[in-house]
């Protein structure tokens, strides 16, 4: 056991040599974890995001995704940009609100890519000691993996009221990854307490009040599920409170105190592209769908659809002040829209109009 736990030494230095900031390592019992998804599945919190019980099993029982797993190495990379004006641009009205995670390069294929170096270096070390067998898979919300609950059995945090890992000494804005092992390292020990106590600032800040209890996110009510993994039409009521964000949401952990120790990140993939901190909703929505493909190569935001980014900055440009110019643009797109953008555009040049004569 001994050299599992100097490997396990060597695999946290090797990880921050990498780009994490921080690395766990822990078991694959999560049934704590499996309880909650089970029953937020039950409630219907999960829309139509099929995907999230789809795979039965796999999400929850590590070893029936990559059989052989016995631990899992879970890894942190800081996200947050230092001069992006998170309020100011909420309080503008003609600016586009993108969340933080997505400005930059897609982070999938950072942190894989971060993950499979370090997979690399264990696998090198284990071979140089004459031992065989080694196996190992690399993830980042990229597969059935319970991603929180494996970073906070890893010691990285807690599972916040916003259902967010929150990290004492780093707050929440990071990206996870995990590497599923059949090494029997040595696993680390969870943080002792939750330290979110009375605070409610999450619960109380959220726009559309989708966090209907603490720890308990209803994704029918999410901004982000709405102007990401939805590809229908958006509830007017959900509209309303959009205001200008365009793609995901950030309010409950701007507001979160923890977030005053986050530390901003150096890594110039996850510096904003396009100008995405400072774009007006008219320069965006004035993108043909060849320029939003070219734009979002290697972008998360490609995720939504050319169909999605108009539906929802169409939203934006409703809840706007006034301007002709915004009732000329949605107008523009009409006749090229499909049905269901049609349907955003016509609600957002009323929305416009009953403005102009108020």
């Amino acid at each position: 056991m001994e050299k599992y736990s100097e490997l396990a030494g060597l695999i946290k230095t090797w990880g921050i040599q990498e780009g994490f900031q921080q690395v766990g390592i822990t078991n694959t019992s999560l049934e704590k974890h499996e309880k909650h998804l089970s029953s937020w599945l039950q409630n219907g919190y999960a829309a139509d995001m099929n995907y999230m019980s789809k795979h039965g099993k796999k999400r929850t029982q590590p070893e029936m995704l990559w059989p052989g797993t016995i631990r899992i190495i879970s890894g942190r990379i800081d996200y947050l940009n230092k001069d992006i004006q998170v309020n100011k641009i909420l309080r503008s009205k003609s600016k586009a609100y993108i969340a933080q995670y997505a400005m930059g390069r897609d982070y999938h294929k950072v942190v894989r890519s971060r993950l499979k170096k370090l997979s690399q270096r264990i696998n090198e070390y284990i071979g140089a000691q004459g031992n065989q067998g080694f196996t190992a898979r690399v993830f980042s919300d990229s597969a059935p993996v319970l991603e929180k609950g494996i970073a906070e059995k890893a010691g990285l945090g807690w599972i916040g009221k916003n259902t967010l890992i929150l990290n004492k000494n780093a707050g929440s804005w990071f990206f996870l990854g995990e590497i599923y092992t059949n090494i029997p390292l040595p696993v680390d020990k969870p943080m002792p307490i939750n330290r979110c106590g009375s605070c409610t600032a999450c619960i109380d800040v959220c726009p559309t009040k989708a966090i209907v209890a603490p720890y308990q996110l209803d994704s029918r009510k999410c901004i982000s599920y709405h102007t990401i993994e939805n590809r229908g039409v958006i509830p007017i009521p959900i509209r309303e409170k959009m205001g200008n964000r365009i793609f995901g949401c950030d309010d409950c952990q701007t507001v979160c105190p923890w977030n005053r120790y986050a530390h901003f990140t150096k890594e110039l993939d996850f510096r904003p592209r396009n100008h995405f901190d400072t774009a007006s909703l008219l320069s965006l929505f004035k993108w043909t769908k060849s320029e939003f493909l070219k734009k979002t190569e290697g972008s998360v935001i490609r995720r939504t659809g050319y169909d999605g980014w108009l539906r929802n900055i169409s939203i934006a440009l409703g809840n706007a002040d006034y301007d002709q110019l915004i009732v000329e643009a949605l107008k523009s797109k009409y006749h090229e829209a499909s049905d269901m953008v049609r349907e955003h555009l016509c609600w957002a040049v009323k929305r416009q109009i009953e403005k102009s004569s108020a």
